[in-house]
């Protein structure tokens, strides 16, 4: 991340660093809150302040944010601001492993259970439970290491417990309550913090609020791992691929799907993915090709179908509505997909099979009649397509007799009685 406070006649103490986290908790909030944390230590500031607003999260996005603020040289405070924000299920553990953990008035925190991760993933008590008790382990951890009520941590694990700001405050879950953030700062001015390199006093009363926002490649990121993103660019890189393979030559849409492709997948490295949905969304590309190709009136072609939008329902393993794809989005794609299988690709097939129609090739099977009578061994003539070839045969054939071509070689066809 570029430093942002360069000489200007600042003391790198007056500093504070001030980043916003409103939404699901993804692999690009991660990266921004990491790299905000390398910063923040690189330039020495008093604190990193976190605006926080999430109804939750992936798991494993927030277990690296955890570790990054746990290991900081900087003292983190996180802040759920404004009134009517939240930190739900993965913001918990963010909140708890902060330095300072505040709130505004008007907001709320817990409901940390973990949530399975929707169709096509493991609902069995044994995992669930599993599931359960290293979460309520991780954040039972996080809250004994900021001194922080252990046993609220793991209810809101546990049991989905939730509080507002002045009830947390109450249960030592958070250190403060403040209206904004000017006070925010006035508040923990002189306080001391425990970081990774030891005990830190801020000083933050009269420092210089530094807002960084996402870089583009952050923001680049939390483009195409939004799930509806990357689904969409699955699909075009799986169309763009099969066109170009039925049409050999047209580039472009090889190109593009390509890509499309490669975006995809990388995206996918990022997000919960059932491979399960994947795999059924690649079966009804099969299903869809074999329908063009054999005669199954239209069982293949409803079985396609049926796959990809079952597929697509279980592609994102994930509870949260900002980390999964929207219905509307997969019940249009699915109608897409049919259409341009079943037409696109057929009229493609079609043509490649299709008996050529001009050229030598073109002449293979075509009907004429004999202008100049032909025996065996000799050379005659016929008239086909309103041209006069020299042409032989098998048997005498008189003038005027109807005749198939049978072949071509050296200008010369080779012609059989019509029958």
């Amino acid at each position: 991340m570029i430093s942002l406070f360069a000489a200007g006649g600042l003391q790198a103490g007056e500093n504070v660093m001030l980043i916003r986290v409103d939404g699901a908790i993804s692999p690009a909030s991660a990266e921004y809150i990491v790299n905000s944390v390398e910063s923040a230590e690189k330039e020495h500031v008093s604190a990193l302040v976190i605006e926080m607003n999430t109804p939750g999260g992936l798991l494993e996005s927030t277990r690296r944010i955890v570790q990054s603020i746990l290991s900081s040289s900087v003292p983190v405070v996180v802040y759920i601001y404004p009134a009517g924000s939240r930190a739900g299920s993965a913001g918990v553990f963010i909140t708890l492993a902060a330095n300072i953990a505040a709130m505004a008035p008007g907001t709320n925190i817990g409901a940390a259970h973990p949530v399975g991760g929707g169709i096509g993933s493991d609902t069995t008590s044994v995992m669930s439970e599993k599931i359960t008790n290293d979460a309520a382990a991780f954040v039972r951890a996080i809250a004994q290491k900021r001194h922080r009520n252990a046993v609220w941590a793991e209810d809101a694990v546990r049991h989905s417990i939730s509080n507002s700001e002045s009830e947390a405050l109450k249960q030592g879950v958070i250190d403060l309550v403040s209206p904004n953030l000017d006070s925010l700062l006035k508040q923990i001015d002189g306080r001391q913090v425990e970081t990774s390199t030891g005990m830190v006093t801020l000083k933050t009363a009269d420092a210089k609020v530094q807002y960084v926002p996402m870089n583009w490649r952050e923001k680049f990121l939390g483009v195409i791992s939004d799930p509806n993103i990357t689904y969409i660019l699955m699909m075009i890189g799986i169309f763009g691929i099969m066109f170009e393979l039925f049409n050999p030559g047209s580039i472009f849409p090889g190109v593009v799907g390509a890509i499309s492709l490669i975006l995809a997948f990388y995206a996918f490295q990022t997000l919960p993915v059932n491979y399960a949905g994947l795999a059924l969304i690649l079966l009804a590309v099969i299903l869809f090709i074999a329908e063009i190709k054999i005669v199954s009136h239209g069982l293949l072609a409803i079985g396609g179908v049926i796959s990809m939008f079952l597929g697509s329902l279980m592609l994102i393993s994930s509870p949260f509505e900002l980390v999964s794809i929207s219905l509307t989005l997969i019940i249009t794609t699915v109608v897409v997909a049919t259409v341009f299988f079943l037409w696109v690709v057929g009229l493609g097939l079609r043509a490649q099979q299709r008996k050529p129609t001009t050229g030598v090739k073109g002449m293979l099977g075509e009907t004429g009649k004999v202008v100049a009578a032909i025996k065996p061994g000799t050379t005659g003539q016929v008239i086909v397509h309103g041209e006069i070839w020299k042409a032989t045969a098998d048997r005498t054939l008189k003038e005027g007799e109807e005749i198939v071509v049978e072949s071509f070689e050296n200008w010369t066809l080779k012609v059989k009685p019509k029958e």
